[in-house]
């Protein structure tokens, strides 16, 4: 008798288990669906080496261009282009130590690197069309970015999620359904993030014999931004 108590227990309390589970099934119909936003950008905050170096003219010794000459005509072009002064800075040089290398070596060429901000390319071009080709031994990007990144991102986001819910609507309808509350939502993020722009890197050197007035050409492609969200939707 006892063990048949036992049974019959052990029976109810499984079946309140199952009772009480299937209540909190969620039984309600729902569609999964994955929305994407894609947009380009032109980088407006760009970042650019430029390296100027002392030269010989002709390779006479006693005619050296100097680097405080390039350094004033390079200056003078950012004033010219309207740059901001505040905007060149020196990346690093030979230079401190000129007096101390010169005698060492009187054919000893000082050297400055500077960084550069720009927000257009053509600015750039220009700069460069006023300092003395032969004392720039190289250019390049050092790096970019977009001063409204962080607003796009979330532009980008919202129009992701709206597309998400359009997809899911007119899956739904077409079977005779009403699209429902969202009930959940994942950020994906971003599918690779910004895409380094393609620009061509030029180095300018005085054996090259480029025109003092020829700039260099970067062609600076735009930057692709891509989100993903996924959703889950009830069907009503």
């Amino acid at each position: 008798m006892k063990r048949l108590f036992v049974i019959a227990l052990l029976a109810l309390t499984t079946l309140s288990t199952f009772n009480a589970l299937a209540q909190q099934a969620d039984l309600r119909r729902k569609i999964t669906v994955t929305g994407t936003a894609e947009t380009e950008v032109t980088p407006d905050i760009i970042y650019i080496s430029i390296s100027l170096k002392e030269y010989l003219k002709d390779g006479n010794s006693k005619k050296k261009v100097d680097i405080t000459t390039l350094e004033t005509q390079l200056f003078n072009a950012v004033q010219k282009a309207g740059i901001a002064k505040e905007n060149l800075t020196i990346n690093n040089l030979s230079s401190w130590s000129y007096q101390t290398e010169k005698r060492k070596n009187p054919d000893f060429l000082a050297s400055k690197q500077y960084r550069l901000k720009v927000a257009d390319l053509n600015k750039f071009n220009l700069i460069l069309e006023g300092v003395d080709a032969k004392g720039i031994t190289n250019t390049y990007v050092e790096s970019y970015d977009y001063s409204k990144i962080e607003s796009l991102k979330k532009e980008l986001k919202v129009k992701a999620l709206l597309a998400a819910k359009e997809k899911a609507a007119y899956m739904v309808e077409a079977l005779g359904d009403k699209l429902g509350n969202v009930l959940d939502i994942q950020d994906v993020g971003d599918n690779g993030g910004m895409m380094v722009p393609q620009y061509r890197n030029y180095a300018m050197k005085a054996e090259m014999s480029m025109d003092a007035g020829a700039a260099p050409e970067i062609d600076f492609k735009k930057i692709k931004l891509s989100f993903t969200v996924n959703t889950v939707f009830e069907i009503k």
